[in-house]
């Protein structure tokens, strides 16, 4: 428990969230709770089938939240495939590309990392492995509890709610068949949901033609 002595009582609260069941946090969605921060909430409307609301942090990594609000009203990350997810550790997404080499036209952003644990739900940035000031628009969200990573990465938020659609996210580096985010919005903003059975059924590939075969001689 030393990190939330060591990050000061403002962001005491911020640390127990952190530290709180994500099953417990599911039980009070976001959009249902006007005493949230609705301008720091960040929603993920993804192809699993669901809405996914992350509590933003920008007293822990202010950058990096700005960032990624910027981008989502941009619509950058709509349409945006998870490239890199890996059962038991956490799924990554925010490329345009798809590759995981690429990212937004704005400049790369200095590091700012914090003592917050990396646990089920935890949202940070990604980055090169040879430079710690080098996240820009990718993230990940982690499936399970990663220490190894806390104080290298910068964290950003953690989700409060709609887990299990990032549970669900397809598995592989890169997925066969990749899930992305079909919105991403600011809770302040008010963007409803999509109709999330129309845009499976788009995403679905047209049916083949069939070619009937005369019998007549």
């Amino acid at each position: 428990m030393h990190f939330i002595q060591s990050i000061g009582p403002a962001l005491a609260a911020l640390a127990m969230l952190m530290l709180a069941s994500p099953a417990a946090s599911q039980e009070a969605p976001a959009a249902a709770n006007p005493a949230m921060d609705q301008e720091n909430i960040l929603h993920l409307d993804l192809s699993t089938g669901g809405r996914v609301s992350i509590m933003l942090l920008p007293k822990v990594a202010p950058n990096h939240v700005e960032r990624i609000k910027t981008l989502a009203r941009r619509g950058f990350y709509d349409g945006v495939i998870f490239h890199r997810v890996i059962d038991g550790f956490m799924a990554q997404t925010g490329d345009p590309t798809g590759t995981g080499e690429g990212g937004s036209d704005l400049p790369d952003l200095k590091a700012e990392f914090s003592k917050l644990p990396h646990l089920r739900g935890t949202v940070s940035m990604a980055r090169t492995a040879n430079s710690e000031d080098s996240a820009n628009s990718q993230f990940f969200i982690v499936f399970q509890p990663r220490f190894q990573l806390d104080g290298d990465y910068s964290v950003v938020g953690r989700v409060i709610s709609g887990m299990q659609f990032v549970s669900a996210i397809a598995r592989g580096e890169p997925p066969a068949k990749p899930d992305r985010i079909l919105q991403a919005s600011i809770a302040a903003d008010g963007k409803p949901e999509p109709n999330y059975n129309a845009e499976a059924a788009a995403a679905q590939p047209a049916p083949t033609p069939q070619t009937s075969v005369s019998t007549q001689q």
